[in-house]
Formats: C-alpha cells, structure tokens, sequence
C-alpha cells in the first residue's frame, strides 16, 4: 500500500476513469478526495468509495470556485484531473464552435486552473496526473476538437513538468475506454464502437475504467517520472 497515509484528490472522480482512480487509490491506503459539478454523482460516489472519503461539488469551469476549492482543501500530495464533458464528435463544416469552445473549457483550461490553485498545495515528493487521449496521435475524421484537446494537453504536460519541477507533472493517454463518455451516441451506435475496437485491438476487448486507472497509480507511486505521456490503449495505436 505505497499510497498508504497520503491524500489524493480526484476532479472528475465520480464516474468512468476518475471514479476507478479513487477506488484504486482508496484500496492502496490513501485517503481521496472526489470532486464534480453534480450534486448526485458526488452522492452516488460517495456510496462506491470507502467511508472517510471526501465528497465536494466543483465547477472545473469556474476559476472563482477552484480557487476557493483548494484554499479550503490544503495540504495534499496528488492532484488527478480527469474531468471532462461527453466526447464531442463532429465533423469541421457542421461543427459548433461556441459548443468546442465548451469542450474545451472543461478539459482543457479546467485542467489548467487546477493545477495553477492546486500545485502550491502539493506536499513534496507529491504529483500532479493530467488526462489526455490518442486521438492527438491517431486523430480520425470528425476528431478535430479532440485531437487538439489531446495535443495540447500533451505538450501542457511537458511544459509544466519543466515549470513546476521538482513537483511531477505526468499525462495518462486512454485508447477506446467503456465510459459514460460515450452517452450521446445512441445504443446502436455504441454497440457498433466497442464491437468493431475489441475485434481491431491486439488485446482483443476494449478497456475498463479500472484497466486506464492502473497508469494513474504508477504515476503516483513513480517517483522518477515526470514530462511523461502513458499511452493505455490496447495497442490502438499500432493497427
């Protein structure tokens, strides 16, 4: 239990990948933190993850509320971010940028503010897990949104293990995860998805939750890796 006595705090650690996070944390003896936008899913959470959790309600989007968030936290020695809105799939000509816009803010500069209020709250030999995706690698057509999302918070990684060092700054990279991510296609479409990627991937099955939240912990734990991008796809991107 390499996390035993240390304090985790998970945005966007009520469903899918953040929610398997703090699970696996919890189990490898830390004390978590969960924080997201909606009431209910802190509560639903709270029910998962082991009594003594800490259960708050955060607009990643609200720069206001995060700072006040982490003021009222103090001290701790991971920050996770995974937070984030359904994956927005469309193509250029009918695309809305005000709704990219959206996207981005939760993933994108919701990350950022986190981070800008969180690290001076990090204990030392602590760390900070970004979240990102393969699309900026391998992007798809009606990928556009995604795949800058992906890229930047690559190079955002890269930049910010640099400024903040010795402080860890990492990324973890999913491939094609069952998450809630996936809501708005409708259940037809989704089947087809998953069907297709298990069929495509060398591993054979499309990931979990708990399968992506294995990088987070080796994150964690790593103490010599910082700058770097943990790539959890199935090996997607070799076909």
């Amino acid at each position: 239990m390499r996390l035993h006595g240390q304090r985790v705090v998970v945005v966007g650690g009520t469903s899918g990948i953040g929610l398997a996070v703090a699970e696996a944390a919890a189990r490898d003896g830390a004390g978590v933190v969960v924080a997201s936008r909606r009431r209910q899913s802190v509560d639903t959470a709270l029910e998962r993850l082991p009594r003594g959790t800490e259960g708050h309600v955060l607009d990643a989007t609200d720069e206001t509320a995060v700072r006040a968030f982490f003021d009222r936290l103090g001290a701790f020695d991971h920050l996770v971010y995974t937070a984030g809105e359904a994956l927005l799939m469309e193509g250029l000509a009918e695309s809305d940028p005000a709704r990219a816009k959206r996207f981005l803010d939760t993933r994108l500069w919701g990350a950022y503010t986190a981070v800008k209020y969180g690290a001076p709250k990090i204990r030392e030999g602590g760390s900070i897990v970004l979240t990102t995706g393969t699309a900026g690698r391998r992007p798809l057509p009606g990928t556009s949104v995604a795949a800058s999302l992906c890229g930047a918070m690559e190079s955002l990684t890269r930049a910010l293990a640099l400024e903040l060092a010795p402080l860890r700054v990492n990324v973890v990279s999913p491939g094609l995860v069952r998450t809630e991510l996936w809501r708005e296609l409708s259940e037809k479409d989704r089947t087809g998805l998953f069907e297709a990627g298990a069929a495509s991937l060398p591993v054979g099955r499309v990931g979990t939750p708990e399968d992506v939240a294995e990088a987070y912990l080796y994150l964690m734990r790593g103490g010599y890796s910082t700058g770097s991008v943990v790539v959890v796809d199935g090996g997607g991107l070799l076909v």
